[in-house]
């Protein structure tokens, strides 16, 4: 035993924010509404962003609003029309005092509320193995801490890469189960027909194929923790028997008679916006409210670039041979600084395992699929939205879109930036130029 001083634990500190709301006062989603304090709030029309909108001249990743001390900062993400802020189009600003704002034909309020709520931030910059110094790294880890040690089922939301699992392993890790079983279920990696089974077991003969009896991921757990990676992808029918078991904590295999008593800690993850989930009838909220006793989310790396130094770092000491911070050139810092990583930490580690072995191209880019013809075929990955055909005539305009803008950069790029010589490569006007620059908040160039 070490006859040394006792180490003082460094005390929290309590980081104040002010709370805001942001309703839709016009367009199909009128009434809805979010609150923030502290965290960004993502509109648009894909089900993963905070406010969900269902009017079609809205984009699917359409706008940020992230509040700072500065005000709050309204960011044009991916859409197509813009935001519209008092006749204005703009891409990126700071906004002060209350204000409304124009998202296609949905009309946005912002309002600050007069309130504020409190926050703890650890001074540490990791929690087991997740590493973060960002505010709102700080503020996670201060409630694992508080959640690990417990016993209640805790439900971790963000976007894919953002370390989901690692905090999940992390909470097994540093609590009082950490010397039994920590176990995996990914619900999106098993065919919809066997979940049942790796869920619960099955016996043997109790359908075709079963030549054995097969111990499920509960009874695996036992006496430890049970992660459920992607629980947004459980199938409906399936979600009334795992509520079931969560609440009587027994469960029973297929073709099995007797029930079998389980004793696990449930953990769960999703990159799923699982209150829209619930709201278009592909999740039980009772499900929803037994799985998320406690919840986190991640933020996706984007909002925490202060750490992007941090991780870098660590992923450089894992190569073999370590490498260190300074063998990475400037013109890389500047690529990942301006990159959106939206593989998030998980992108970033393939950058850096890229980046020793190409250095001049650590960022993967994927090659625009090729038609028969030897012109670039378009991407169908957007004509499909929560499972259903998007309309010809929204396709047709966001496709448009999307070609414009492109061969505006492209263009631009060919001329230097300069406009009058970019109009005659293309052979239109410079004011027709200056037009669809503003369009697609390109500015009015030089």
């Amino acid at each position: 035993m070490s006859e040394g001083p006792t180490r003082a634990r460094p005390l929290p500190t309590v980081v104040r924010y002010a709370k805001a709301r942001v309703s839709v006062t016009r367009g199909p989603n009128a009434g809805s509404y979010v609150e923030s304090a502290g965290t960004p709030v993502r509109i648009g029309t894909s089900p993963e962003n905070d406010l969900v909108l269902s009017d079609d001249t809205v984009s699917r990743r359409h706008a940020e609003l992230q509040p700072t001390p500065l005000g709050m900062r309204v960011r044009d993400v991916e859409s197509t029309n813009g935001i519209v802020l008092g006749g204005i189009r703009i891409k990126d600003g700071f906004v002060t005092g209350d204000f409304q704002i124009a998202l296609g034909e949905t009309w946005i309020a912002v309002q600050w509320l007069g309130e504020t709520v409190d926050r703890e931030q650890v001074q540490t910059d990791r929690f087991g193995d997740v590493l973060g110094r960002a505010p709102r790294m700080r503020e996670l880890f201060a409630d694992l801490e508080r959640i690990a040690p417990s016993e209640v089922s805790l439900l971790i939301e963000g976007e894919t890469g953002t370390g989901k699992d690692l905090i999940a392993e992390s909470v097994h890790s540093q609590s009082q189960r950490a010397s039994g079983p920590f176990v995996v279920f990914d619900c999106g990696a098993v065919a919809p027909t066997m979940v049942e089974s790796e869920l619960f077991g099955h016996e043997r003969g109790s359908f075709t194929g079963a030549h054995t009896t097969h111990i499920g991921v509960f009874e695996q757990a036992n006496g430890g923790t049970l992660f459920i990676d992607e629980i947004g992808e459980l199938p409906l029918d399936l979600q009334p028997k795992l509520l079931r078991a969560l609440e009587k904590r027994e469960i029973r295999r297929i073709g099995g008679r007797q029930t079998i008593q389980v004793d696990v800690r449930i953990l769960a993850a999703t990159n799923k916006n699982l209150r829209a989930e619930i709201q278009g009838g592909r999740f039980r909220q009772d499900l929803y409210f037994r799985l998320a006793t406690t919840h986190v989310s991640t933020p996706p790396l984007r909002d925490r670039m202060e750490d992007l130094e941090l991780l870098v770092e660590y992923f450089l000491g894992l190569e073999r041979p370590p490498r260190r911070l300074s063998d990475v050139p400037a013109h890389v810092w500047e690529m990942f600084r301006a990159h959106r990583w939206p593989g998030n930490v998980r992108e970033l580690r393939n950058a850096v395992q890229r980046l020793t072995v190409t250095p001049d191209r650590p960022l993967h880019h994927e090659p625009a699929p090729v038609s028969a013809g030897g012109t670039s075929a378009p991407s169908t990955s957007g004509w499909l939205r929560d499972g259903s055909v998007v309309p010809l005539r929204i396709a047709r305009r966001e496709a448009g879109d999307d070609f414009e803008r492109a061969y505006l950069e492209f263009v631009l790029e060919r001329s230097g930036g300069n406009v009058t010589r970019g109009a005659a490569l293309a052979e239109v006007s410079r004011q027709m130029m200056q037009k669809l620059m503003r369009k697609h908040g390109m500015g009015e160039g030089r």
